[in-house]
């Protein structure tokens, strides 16, 4: 089930549990600043296709910023 988690919670699974961090960012906005070993599947691309390039055994973890 998705839920929230804080930085803290984020640097845990990434190095205990070798979470993916996918952004789902557009492209552009990926390409100008973006987590260090993200992955980017932006939003409107997201279908059962796009996301076989994640590892189905590993958590995932979906970032996206939006400041409005």
């Amino acid at each position: 089930m998705p839920r929230v988690i804080d930085r803290a919670e984020l640097r845990r699974l990434v190095e205990k549990e070798a979470a993916q961090v996918v952004e789902v960012l557009p492209p552009d906005e990926y390409e100008s600043e973006h987590i260090a070993g993200a992955v980017n599947l932006p939003l409107p691309d997201l279908n059962p296709e796009s996301v076989k390039r994640l590892d189905p055994k590993r958590p995932v973890i979906a970032y996206c910023n939006d400041f409005q």
